[in-house]
């Protein structure tokens, strides 16, 4: 009888603990509270190329990127993001993850999710860049909110535009970028933050309801 009852406390002690990791996980993370870049550090080689406008993130002004984290050091390995994104014409961005924080440049460690509808760069909206490609025909348009997923667990990588997957990626236990990207070296996965993109100066963006959970 004794053994019975302490089998039934030990599983239902599993249980809550399993049903306490679940509501961690589902518990999404405001990374942009709409009114200022608190929570984030920007690199500034480009100053002012960051700003709140009616509660939206804008970039424009040219090359720069902005980093989440009050120092731009906050780590994720596992996790889900989730964006409104706006291009406008001829414009271009990216989204960063598992990257780090660099005074300027394109950012040198993790992988880039491409931002451009109508940008004469033929690598279009919802591509992991330079790596798997969306070419030429955009899933997004200018002018025009569209969600933007992001999903990394283990070796795999999904992206997707308005519920539609534009990448499914498993990265190979050899990966070596180096041997097949030219200044690429960072590309592949450890951990680290999330970075925002300011591409050039004719290119302008916009940001909002930008959220993150880490996965287990």
């Amino acid at each position: 009888m004794k053994t019975r009852i302490a089998f039934l406390l030990l599983t239902s002690l599993l249980g809550l603990l399993v049903a306490r990791a679940a509501d961690k996980a589902a518990a999404w993370t405001s990374m942009f509270n709409g009114k200022d870049l608190s929570g984030w550090k920007t690199n500034d080689e480009v100053p002012g190329a960051f700003s709140v406008e009616k509660g939206e993130l804008k970039v424009s002004g040219g090359r720069a990127h902005i980093f989440y984290g009050a120092n731009g050091d906050a780590s994720f390995k596992n996790f889900e993001f989730k964006a409104k994104v706006k291009t406008t014409k001829g414009g271009n961005s990216g989204i960063y993850f598992h990257t780090a924080f660099e005074p300027k440049g394109w950012p040198s460690k993790g992988y880039e999710c491409q931002v451009n509808s109508t940008h004469t760069d033929v690598k279009k909206t919802g591509g992991l860049y330079g790596v798997k490609d969306v070419l030429n025909n955009a899933p997004s348009t200018d002018d025009v909110w569209f969600d933007y997923y992001i999903k990394v667990e283990g070796k795999h990588i999904v992206i997707k535009i308005d519920g539609k997957t534009t990448v499914d990626y498993n990265e190979p236990a050899d990966w070596d970028p180096t041997k097949s990207l030219k200044n690429m070296n960072g590309r592949k996965l450890s951990s680290g933050t999330i970075a925002i993109q300011g591409h050039d100066p004719k290119s302008v963006t916009y940001f909002k309801d930008i959220f993150i959970r880490a996965l287990p």
